[in-house]
Parts: C-alpha cells; structure tokens; sequence
C-alpha cells in the first residue's frame, strides 16, 4: 500500500448527456465527456465556453464608476492635464501598467508611469509618491491593480488638488476612499455581472469604455497579467486570455518577443502554462529583487535591441531569485523541523531579518505545498522592527477574513482568499500567530490538511494517444477555475522506474496495463516526485493521476502523463532476498518513513519478524534499532513482542514489517500474516537456511546405509569411524548419513547403544514418511523451495489472497 499525498474526487459523467452533446455540437465524445463532467450541460453553454468569443464581453459601464472615470479621463485629454498611472510591482501590475501606457499613447496623452519599489516604499499609493507627483504636475493619478485600501494616501491627494481614479479587483475593506471614482468589480453594489477580472482585466476594461471598442491590441498584456495573478480562467477572463494567446502567437511586440526567446519558446506554441510558468517569472523578479520599471520598459519599448538586452537582464534576475528562493525555503524548512518538536501548529507563521521580503510570496507557496498549512513569511527591517509579510492558504482558510479578525495587529493588509500580503511590528507576530491558530482550530478540519485534487476521467490506458490529448486543447487555455483535464489511471504496472534530472528529483517510468510486451504503455514523468520512487515495488499495481501531454524528441510525438500523486491501495512486496547490506536497507527505510510520516507525532520504525527468536546476531545487530517480534502458534496472538521496542509499539500501527528469517513451515507464515492486516508493506529477506544438511535423500540412500547397519551385525565399535568409513565408500556427506542413522532411530529399525549403532531384529514396518524427523526435513525443503525459489510476483499474489482470506496455498501459486 501507498497512501495518496492527497484526497481523490473523480468526477461523475452522465455518459448519456455526454454523448447527446457530442452529436449536437460535433465534438469528440471525450471532449464532450469533460465538458458533462464540468458543469456545462446544455449545448448553448457548452458552445459558449468553446467558442470563446466576443459576444460574451459584457458592457465596461456597468462597472460601477467607469462613466466617472471616463468623462474625468476625457477632461484631462482636452486639458492637456498630465496623468500619471500609478501601478504595482508584480505581473498583473506590470502589465496592467503596460497597457494604460499603450492605450494612453493611443490617446496621445500627456502622461508618465510610476511603480513604487517592493523593499524601500512597499505595496501601494504612499504619501511620498503622491507630494513627488504633485510638485511635478500631475493632476490625475490612475491607479492600476491597487489603490483599493488607500483611504489616507488619497485623502491627502486630494488636499493637493491630485484626483485619483481607482482600477483594482483586490477585495473592497469596510472603508473605501474617497477616491473621484472607484472601478472594482467587487465594490459593494457593483452591478457588473463577473467579479474575478485581475487588475490589468479592470484597466482592459477601462480601456474598452474610452476606445469605444474591444481592444484587441491590448489583450495579449491582459492575458499576461490574468494568468500571471492566478484568476479564475472562466467567463470574462477566459475569453481575455484566449484571445490574448492567439495574439501573442503573431506578436510585434519586441518585448514579449525577446522575453519569448530568452525563455526558450516558439512563439506559434505558446498557451497558458508558458505564460505562468516562465514568462510571469521573469517579469516578477524584476519587481523582486530591484525595480518594476525595467519590466514595464521591455513591454512598451520599440526598440528591438533595448528589448533583448532588458530580457536577458530579466532573465538574469530570475536566476538570482531562484537562488534565493531556494535558500530562503531550505532555511525555513529547517525552522518548521524545529518547531515540529513541540507539534506542527496549523497556521504556519515564520519570521526573519536576513529574508528578502521580494520573493517570500514564493517561499510562503512553497512551504504551504510542503506542509500544507496556511503559511505566513514574513522579512523583518532591522532598523524598523517592522515585519512585511506575505501569506499563501489552503481552501477552506479565508486569508483576507483572518487578517481583518488580527486587523489591529497590522499597519496595512490586503488580499484574498488564497493569498494576501500585510505589515505589522515584528512585537506583534507573536499575537498574530496565536489568532490566527486559534481561527485555524475553528474554521478547519483534519480532512482540510489534506490536499483535494479534482480528477475528470478514470481512462484507460488503451484510449490514450496523440490524438486524444490534441482534442483537449479545446478546452484551453488552462489555468484557475479550468484546470488541465486530469486523468485517473487505475490498477497500472509500471516499468523502468529511475530518477531523472540534474539533482535526480524527478521520476519517469513506463506505466503498463498488463504484464504482456504487447500490452498498451504510457510514458509518465513526475516533478519532484523522487522520494515516492523507492516506495514502488516493481511488482506493485497502482493508482496514478496526472495530466497528459504530448512529449516531442527529434521529431517523434509521443503521448506522456505528467504524474500528480500515487497511490497503491493493495499491499505491496519488496522483495530483498539475497540483498549484499541489509543494515543500509533497513536505515534507509527509516529514514524514509521518518519522512513520510514526518506530520505525526509518533515515530514509525520498520518491524522485524523472526522465526528463530534465539538468533544472536538478528539481537547483536538489530535489537536495539527495531521492535523485533516472534511468533507463537500456541496462542490466540501469533505476534510475541521480542525486545523492548516491540513491547512499546502497538501491533496496529505496524505499516512496514521485515520477514527476516524462513519459517519453519508455510503454516507458520500464514497464521503470521493473516494476523497483520494493517501491514502495508512486507520485505521479504528470509536469510539463512532451515536446513544446513543439504537435500532430502533419497530411499536408495537410505538402502545403502541401513545395508552398511546390517553388515556389522554386532555393535559397531567407535560410531564415529563407521560414519566416516561409510562417507568414503559412499560419497555422501556426513550430515545426510547422520540424518538418515537418526530416521531409523527414530522408526525402530536400529538403536545407538554406548558402543554404537545396532540394528534391530524383526523391525516393524514402517514407512520413510512416518518419520517426524523426515517430515520436518521435507517440510523445510518445502519451505525453501516455496520462500526462496518463488518470483516476488508469486509471493505478492500469495500475500494478497492471505490478506483477501482465500487461504491458498504457496505451492498451488507457484
């Protein structure tokens, strides 16, 4: 068995609406399937979220605000006012800068752009920015993604004649500024009908309204800073960054065209993913680690040369933010391992003076994917002694109503559901964390700190080709709210499991449907997920979920599954016999489950079972390390505590048990493990040998020695002599003559008396097989033969009729 990192919800299909909608829309039926699956029912909606179009943009001015920001955009045109469009350091507020600049140039405006620096302004409007503005003429400021919480910074705008128009899409707070107008889809009383635009969808929106008209040139920004901001690709936002896609495909802009390069994709290939997983990146580290400025330049300029050497700077600049990212999480990591001491609190809260406050949103992302916890980092300012923070959460943790319960905690705080940033004294942190687990301990479950992964099909894997996966692009682009289609694949094989990549973090494997070479086969791949490697076996039958794609190498385009999580609800067998270095095994899977169950309070150690309980090397070696258990057939209980460490584990949370030795009949190991359901994984060493003695012998061997017997007639002298003269005339060793003096012993056919052996006059007949001491010999080979000569894929499936209580036996398998 293999728990899964997360819980599975496979959607449900009506096949019947599925294959109806296919047929009227002329859709393949696994299309159609995804879109049943999905919610969208009925032909009308379904072409709707297809199609993609125009008709679905709703009117800028039910937006409440827009025609007050219009006439006052207008005023300042006819004026000659200067305007300066004030944004904000991250994608969305980088491209929702370049797109007030592109349609401003449009206007022929009188304008100039401002985005303050993350470390030495913050987030937001700031007083200083605003009297800099002034003294330099300015006499409407448009505010793009921000602006929304800024009650005193436009109040005092106001007081120098400055009039500030507010485009945001953050959530409203109780207090809204008085600003000359307001256009947030989410402000109380909005009537506008779709409230998940990200900032640069609200300025695109504001765009609309003045051009009187969809911009189709401005959508390619929009679509950056929509997928960039993680919002929800549906309705509007769908419709934005589809259409910016396919203009971004033909680009002239020099920007987004070097940026393309320097990231290494053909502009004909580009979708959502690129998008979010390299060109945001770059862009954002500009912001990050020095100012936003130089990301809006490569967006706005026309200059081709100016344009590649800003993305090259980029670039580079990403690469530094990986590095620090990665040192930031190693260190926090560490913190959260020093913590877990004392119990792993349910709203993580981390602190510190050295961490870059540009790039702790990413850490915060990555700490909350590893532990899965609501998570706050936070870099503290020495001088100061404030503490500027960003927070990432899991569902069910509304970020944005925790802080606003901890409100009197902080300078300033924003955000949403999921994320949100905030500033507070680093003397409050303490109190902030106790709230907020106290929230925690209210809102959440047990069931919430586990992941939930959304899944649309159980396929199969006969139905997967290049084909199938080039049909799903229809339902692109992929993002929030319309995730890439997951795929179930169910009891699969695998094959040529290995760890890939420069750091070996990666896995790829051959997914299989049967054990025939003909059998239909799936490349998988998985990211980071090296560590579920060794707890495959290579006999295991598993569940996997994951996305498919198409992998292109030198021409050839194979179908791949991008692997998600894992899972093996069946037990599993590794099979370790004949292993060189046991004690390195047995570490390494110590460490492993360590790692595995690091979430819980208990320690989990491997279990040894022995069948030979007086060992004095299994108790030298292993006693002191391992719960070690035994096995009585005499009782109710077959499992006997062995040392200490056994005696202090419960029986029931056994996950992983070793069988150590050969037992001295399959009987024996049946009782053993029928008894151990909760067993999840078995490791089957079965060192040493039940026999030492060799094979059984056969009756012609047993006619030679009793032949020799008689020939003495009298009591042999010096027994002794007569086994070793009877290994040289005979051939056979010493231990099988022995065993064979012992059997007839044992029938009544000779006696060993203070001389020597003897045989005895008129025996009763009897068989070979009567014999106790033969039987055991027979029943040893058995043993071996069965525990030491099986294929692992014998064992497992005998193990899984144990555990499926068929009772078969070893030998009917083998």
């Amino acid at each position: 068995m293999l728990q899964a990192r997360a819980r599975w919800n496979i959607s449900e299909t009506d096949e019947r609406q599925a294959e109806a909608l296919a047929k009227e829309l002329g859709i393949s039926p696994l299309v159609a399937r995804l879109l049943v699956g999905r919610g969208m029912t009925d032909k009308e909606h379904a072409a709707a979220f297809l199609n993609g179009g125009t008709d679905h943009i709703h009117d800028p001015f039910l937006l409440d605000g827009m025609e007050s920001a219009v006439l006052r955009i207008r005023q300042a045109l006819e004026r000659g006012e200067y305007i300066r469009v004030y944004g904000d350091y991250d994608a969305d507020g980088v491209s929702s800068t370049t797109l007030m600049v592109h349609l401003l140039r449009q206007l022929h405006a009188s304008f100039d752009y401002y985005i303050p620096h993350r470390v030495l302004e913050g987030y937001g409007l700031n007083k200083a920015a605003i009297e800099s503005a002034h003294q330099q003429g300015v006499k409407l400021i448009i505010t793009v993604d921000t602006g929304i919480s800024a009650v005193e910074e436009i109040a005092y705008a106001a007081e120098l004649g400055v009039d500030v128009i507010v485009t945001d899409h953050h959530e409203p707070p109780e207090l809204l500024p008085e600003a000359y107008a307001i256009i947030n889809p989410k402000k109380p009383g909005c009537p506008y009908p779709f409230k998940h635009l990200a900032g640069v969808g609200v300025a695109l929106k504001l765009a609309q309204a003045l051009l009187g008209r969809w911009p189709e040139e401005l959508l390619e920004y929009a679509a950056i800073g929509t997928v960039a901001d993680l919002m929800q690709l549906l309705g509007e936002n769908r419709v934005i960054v589809k259409q910016g896609i396919k203009r971004m495909r033909s680009s002239t802009n020099w920007g987004i065209r070097a940026l393309l390069d320097v990231a290494g994709i053909q502009m004909k290939d580009v979708n959502s993913t690129h998008i979010g997983f390299a060109l945001a990146p770059r862009i954002n580290a500009s912001g990050r680690l020095n100012n936003a400025d130089d990301a809006v330049k490569l967006l706005i300029t026309e200059d081709q040369q100016e344009a590649e050497t800003l993305a090259y700077e980029l670039d580079a600049l990403n690469k530094e933010r990986q590095r620090i990212v990665d040192e930031m999480t190693k260190h926090a990591m560490s913190m959260v391992e020093e913590q877990k001491a004392d119990g792993l609190k349910k709203v993580i809260v981390l602190a510190h003076e050295q961490w870059n406050v540009g790039v702790i949103g990413i850490v915060a992302s990555k700490l909350m994917d590893k532990f899965y916890r609501p998570t706050i980092i936070l870099g503290i300012d020495k001088e100061t002694g404030m503490a500027k923070g960003s927070a990432r959460s899991i569902a069910g943790f509304d970020l944005y109503q925790a802080l606003t319960h901890c409100h009197d905690l902080m300078e300033h705080f924003g955000g949403h559901q999921a994320a949100a940033g905030m500033t507070l004294s680093k003397d409050h942190l303490p109190e902030l964390e106790r709230r907020l687990n106290v929230l925690a301990e209210e809102w959440l479950g047990p069931e919430d700190f586990i992941p939930l992964i959304h899944a649309d099909i159980e396929g199969s894997l006969d139905d997967v080709g290049v084909e199938t996966i080039q049909q799903l692009e229809q339902l692109g682009p992929f993002g929030m709210g319309n995730p890439m289609p997951k795929f179930v694949f169910t009891n699969v094989g695998c094959q040529e499991m290995r760890t890939i990549g420069k750091d070996q973090q990666h896995i790829k494997m051959t997914l299989m449907k049967g054990t025939e070479e003909a059998s239909a086969a799936l490349d998988a791949v998985g990211f980071n997920k090296a560590s579920v490697l060794p707890w495959i076996s290579p006999t295991a039958s598993m569940d996997v979920l994951g996305e498919l794609s198409i992998n292109e190498w030198n021409g050839v385009r194979k179908p791949q599954l991008m692997i998600q999580d894992v899972r093996i609800p069946y037990i599993q067998l590794f099979d370790w016999r004949g292993v060189a270095r046991l004690e390195s095994k047995l570490m390494d899977l110590t460490d492993r489950l360590a790692e595995l169950n690091s979430a819980q309070e208990d320690r989990k150690l491997p279990s040894i079972l022995t069948f030979a309980t007086e060992d004095k090397q299994l108790r030298m070696k292993y006693s002191k390390l391992y719960p070690i258990w035994g096995v009585d057939m005499s009782g109710s209980e077959p499992f006997v505590p062995y040392n200490e460490l056994a005696r202090q584990q419960k029986k029931s949370g056994i996950t992983d048990m070793i069988l150590y030795d050969l037992p001295d009949s399959l009987r024996t190991l049946e009782r053993a493990i029928t008894s151990a359901a909760h067993v999840e994984r078995w490791y089957a060493v079965f060192s040493g040998s039940l026999q030492q003695q060799g094979t059984l012998p056969g009756r012609d061997m047993f006619k030679t020695v009793y032949a020799a017997v008689q020939k003495q007639g009298e009591p042999i002298q010096k027994a002794n002599y007569f086994v070793e003269a009877l290994t040289r005339r005979s051939g056979y060793s010493k231990e099988v003559i022995l065993f064979i003096l012992d059997v007839f012993i044992e029938l009544g056919f000779i006696r060993r008396s203070a001389e020597g052996y003897v045989p005895v006059p008129n025996p009763a007949k009897k068989d070979l097989t009567t014999s106790k001491l033969y039987q055991q010999r027979q029943q040893s080979l058995d043993v071996e033969q069965a525990l030491l000569y099986s294929t692992a894929q014998q064992l497992l499936e005998w193990l899984h009729q144990l555990h499926n209580q068929t009772k078969p036996s070893l030998e009917e398998i083998i």
